[in-house]
């Protein structure tokens, strides 16, 4: 789409991408954070990289911008990469750099410019540390993964394949995305069928959902059953209960029960990470227990959740405490709804994880959360709150909000979790040594615990408010403590 095409036809944000903007405060910037330890780069190398690698991506080049109809995407025709790089010569040890970085992610993007910027410290201690921050409008954890993963390469003597992608081809699909919504939603009420090359939405699954050829139900068609194939009026029947059951719910889910995780927000946030934990620690107590890595991994922040509610007593064994879990949905999405390749977009629902705070002992708490996982994956939850989260945006903001109140009250803290390559890669020729990331909370929540894997190492990251976690370096002690006790556990 040329300049001028662009000028005429305004290129509207998708729902879900425009639900990030409507749901942030001033006092809460909806930005993702994530530090990198890039030893060797210089200023001069990252500047020649973004130019060359992250700015053919149009979307990042644009702001978004609220018109009648509207967020839409319009073009910064004074864009300037220097307005969006920084040179931060200052030394930092590790206890600067942490203050530095929490210092840096308390503040809102600029609204009159592309809302991303890098941070670059060749002189911190350990490598030069490369910070990005960047609105959760423009797209998910997962697809900026695959941008970062598209151009950073396997070694330095490499060059990026394929990068970049046009706005237009995207933003020119909202009329089909919503289109495709209503007759999703209207084949579930008419007989369950689900749209070709679709997964319905009970088999949706986290991360490496696939495609699922059985119909509805498990019912296989044959010549013997002609009246009661999958498109039936009982089949459709059964679905619309099931969604109705699905919507009730979430709706019905009990609120967290009060404690300091609840606590009213005071709008000073501080973040920290752990050092690397190696994956293979991970894998072996998931193996011996019969668990996933995200439970294992679920079952340590529970762990440490528990010691922070500061709770006791019959008061913590009657107590209800949930994690919003974001769950990857593209490949549980029906065709016309799928984003493009290399296109960033937020394509995520969420699950309200009850977290077992009230176990006392470590394997417990493990075997809790792998039967709330499989449960809640197995549902249509993350689908439908998917769903909401976009449909909202389109609403006033008086109602707008008491639905976001409706289902970010009843999480304590969002917890997220995001694969990272299994091998090191090269960021302008220089190995990223390590790369961690924050992600942020809608509503009420003020604790963000991140975990991401990266060449065989696995680090947690947490983001807190003063009020809910004055000591967020404890927290991270107790969740890595956790895997001690869970092994102990499991001889």
């Amino acid at each position: 789409m040329s300049d001028a095409a662009n000028d005429r036809e305004p290129l509207r944000l998708l729902p879900m991408d425009a639900a990030w903007l409507n749901l942030e405060s001033p006092q809460n910037p909806l930005t993702i954070t994530v530090l990198m330890r890039v030893p060797g780069l210089t200023q001069s190398g990252l500047r020649a990289f973004l130019q060359r690698y992250w700015l053919p991506w149009e979307r990042f080049r644009m702001r978004p911008v609220q018109h009648r109809c509207g967020w839409c995407w319009e073009r910064d025709r004074r864009f300037d990469l220097a307005n969006h790089l920084f040179h931060v010569p200052e030394p930092m040890g590790k206890a600067r750099l942490q203050e530095w970085v929490s210092a840096r992610l308390n503040q809102p993007l600029g609204r009159d410019r592309p809302r991303w910027g890098f941070w670059l410290v060749p002189n911190a201690e350990g490598g030069a540390a490369l910070l990005f921050r960047i609105h959760h409008c423009y797209g998910d954890g997962m697809s900026l993964l695959d941008v970062f993963d598209s151009i950073c390469t396997r070694s330095p003597e490499e060059y990026p394949q394929s990068y970049g992608n046009r706005e237009g081809s995207t933003a020119r699909r909202w009329p089909e995305v919503m289109q495709a919504c209503r007759e999703a939603f209207a084949a579930g009420l008419q007989g369950g069928r689900s749209q070709e090359g679709s997964v319905p939405p009970g088999q949706a699954r986290s991360g490496t959902g696939s495609k699922v050829d059985e119909p509805v139900g498990g019912v296989t068609p044959t010549d013997d059953i002609p009246e009661h194939q999958p498109g039936t009026l009982e089949q459709g029947l059964m679905t619309s209960l099931r969604a109705i059951n699905e919507m009730t719910g979430m709706v019905t889910e009990p609120e967290d029960t009060p404690s300091n995780l609840k606590r009213s927000l005071l709008g000073r946030r501080h973040c920290r990470w752990s050092g690397p934990v190696p994956l293979r620690s991970f894998l072996s107590l998931a193996r011996r227990s019969g668990c996933s890595i995200n439970d294992v991994l679920l079952s340590c922040v529970a762990a440490a959740m528990r010691d922070a509610m500061g709770v006791s007593g019959s008061a913590l064994n009657q107590s209800v405490v949930h994690a919003a879990v974001p769950v990857d949905i593209r490949r549980a999405l029906p065709e016309a709804l799928r984003p493009v390749r290399h296109m960033p977009g937020n394509f995520f629902g969420t699950i309200f994880v009850p977290m077992p705070v009230d176990g006392g002992f470590a394997l417990e708490r493990l075997w809790r959360i792998k039967h709330e996982t499989r449960r809640l994956k197995r549902s249509w939850q993350p689908l439908m709150a998917w769903g909401v989260s976009g449909l909202a945006s389109l609403l006033p903001a008086s109602l707008r909000q008491p639905i976001s109140d409706l289902f970010f009250r009843k999480a304590s803290a969002v917890v997220s979790n995001v694969p990272g390559t299994r091998e090191p890669r090269y960021l302008a020729g220089h190995q990223i040594t390590e790369q961690m990331f924050w992600v942020p909370q809608a509503g009420d929540i003020g604790l963000g615990v991140s975990i991401v894997s990266y060449a065989g190492n696995v680090q947690f990251g947490v983001v807190a408010d003063e009020a809910i976690v004055p000591d967020p370096d404890r927290f991270l002690t107790r969740c890595v403590r956790e895997l001690d006790e869970l092994g102990d556990a499991l001889l």
